[in-house]
């Protein structure tokens, strides 16, 4: 059997843009990426802390060290600047692996997304 589980956690990030003319995606801080083990067009869970929201979309990797990040797209609309957000990606493998698996979480500065 194979089940879903957490691959990588961002968590506690603050909204810094919202761009409805965009394609789609999340933009993320590449450093933030990195840290959480998230690759450019991984999917990603938002989780919206200030308002509910919950949605799907893609990552694709924002300026090193700026701490965007930046819903994009239809998004945009599930957002406001200042909100704060819980990233999620999942993995998915047997049950015996992923009773081992370590997932990576990140937890930044809440007051500027940068890793401390």
């Amino acid at each position: 059997m194979q089940i879903h589980v957490v691959k990588s956690k961002i968590h506690r990030v603050k909204v810094t843009g919202a761009d409805l003319n965009y394609i789609g995606s999340i933009t993320i801080d590449e450093d933030l990426m990195d840290a959480a083990n998230i690759i450019s067009g991984e999917k990603v869970q938002v989780v919206n802390n200030t308002n509910g929201e919950r949605l799907e979309t893609y990552a694709i990797p924002g300026p090193r060290k700026s701490g965007e990040i930046t819903l994009n797209g239809a998004a945009a609309r599930k957002v406001a600047v200042g909100d704060v957000l819980i990233l999620i990606t999942y993995g998915i493998m047997d049950m015996e692996a992923a009773k081992k698996f370590s997932p990576s979480l990140v937890f930044p500065n809440e007051a500027d997304n940068t890793l401390t």
